[in-house]
């Protein structure tokens, strides 16, 4: 192949959209899932060019004729350029995160920082911090193998103020792991994780819920992409075009999901705006009734409310781990905790409002007449109000909530 990307697992990949993006040539996905096939690839150097991603990393840099002494320094090679036969390794891995922590304002010079992981990531993490001056450096593991803490043991070092996750946890599919309290850490002033799928992890959400800054890695997975390509095609790409690939893939690939009352016209709303934006249209509900294997008025009159939430938590969970949708969801999805964190894992979370007496409730088995209706708005509003980015005007015509929704979710990717 020419280029393209080899690991043990790449279904959870963005780097083919990436690259070929940015760089205008075909992009392979090449799963290696042993470490006998990923010794045969690199030795047959069979390719032009080719990053590297976990967990041969280390691996690669002993059939490398020549490592950049950066890589070499740090132990982990992410991108192999075949030139003439002799592969020269990189890592842009560094670079990528440089990108992240000063996009976002992230000092770590003087800084406490907590590296949970002992990967290749790690080493790259480490070596920005030491060269950036850190004051303190620590890693945590959940063996506590070779000078780490033990995940139990965080709590012994409040004084730590920034913390950087280089482990899966809380990777697609495993999406909702997270591997600490961030409770524990009192002094705590941004966190950074390297996971890039789903756009907002667990350890992110809880940050952000303590009102900790708290970036995802999807912005560093396009930058070291960028400074990859331009390793494979020998030039420099133009300025601005790490921002404005991480902008656009971004609106490409982030959900828009649809809460309110029952009845407020979600699902038309929803249709039309999965038109409008190129996206897959997901009724929760009709997955829900899928999984159950009944409509949902047989799920309330056999096994009652109750099981119909864990119906929909469950629906949740498996919708919004995905990508490239606009979700409509039930009246009452945000009843339960948890549901609303889920579907921002990756996008936003718009209300859609239209009146009281235009809410359409036919046949629905918690809207039973005006009072109920009025009843349900009082206690649900908080919720909504709570769980949403937006507001949705649903009074009009559907095709013109459809644009403010639309108008809405592309506000999000308007800053450089």
């Amino acid at each position: 192949m020419d280029y393209g990307l080899i690991g043990a697992k790449l279904g959870h990949s963005y780097s083919k959209i990436i690259h070929e993006t940015i760089g205008g040539y075909s992009y392979e996905l090449h799963p290696l899932p042993t470490e006998e096939e990923a010794r045969a690839f690199l030795a047959a150097r069979e390719f032009r060019a080719v990053n590297v991603t976990i967990p041969y990393k280390q691996l690669a840099i002993s059939y490398c004729d020549e490592v950049e002494p950066r890589a070499a320094q740090i132990g982990a090679v992410n991108t192999l350029v075949n030139r003439g036969g002799k592969l020269r390794g990189y890592n842009t891995d560094y670079a990528g995160f440089v990108y992240l922590a000063r996009r976002h304002g992230v000092r770590l010079t003087g800084a406490n920082v907590l590296i949970l992981g002992t990967g290749g990531t790690h080493n790259t993490v480490t070596a920005v911090c030491r060269d950036a001056g850190a004051r303190q450096i620590l890693t945590a593991s959940r063996t506590g193998r070779g000078g780490a803490l033990t995940y139990e043991q965080i709590q012994q070092h409040p004084e730590i103020d920034i913390l950087i996750n280089t482990t899966p946890a809380g990777m697609y599919p495993d999406n909702g792991s997270c591997l600490v309290d961030l409770r524990s850490l009192p002094h705590l002033k941004a966190v950074l994780d390297c996971v890039y799928n789903p756009f907002r992890t667990e350890l992110v959400l809880r940050a952000e819920e303590l009102g900790i800054p708290a970036f995802c890695g999807f912005e560093m997975l396009v930058a070291q992409a960028v400074f990859a390509s331009e390793k494979f095609l020998e030039r420099r790409l133009p300025s601005g075009v790490i921002g404005q690939t991480h902008r656009d893939l971004k609106r490409e690939l982030c959900n828009v999901s649809l809460i309110g009352m029952p009845g407020c016209g979600k699902s038309t709303v929803g249709a039309i705006l999965a038109r409008l934006l190129n996206k897959t249209y997901v009724d929760l509900d009709e997955v829900i009734e899928r999984r159950a294997g009944m409509p949902i008025p047989d799920i309330f009159a056999r096994q009652g409310e109750e099981a119909f939430r864990r119906y929909e938590a469950e629906a949740v969970s498996l919708v919004s781990r995905e990508h490239g949708q606009v979700i409509a969801c039930g009246g009452g999805v945000i009843k339960t905790p948890g549901n609303a964190r889920a579907l921002h894992q990756n996008g936003p979370v718009l209300w859609v409002q239209r009146p009281m007496e235009r809410l359409a409730t036919g046949g629905r088995p918690l809207s039973t007449g005006l009072e109920a209706l009025i009843q349900m708005q009082t206690e649900r509003a908080p919720l909504y109000r709570d769980a949403s980015d937006g507001i949705v005007d649903n009074t009009g015509r559907p095709s013109d909530a459809a644009e403010i929704a639309k108008r809405l979710f592309e506000q999000l990717f308007d800053k450089p």
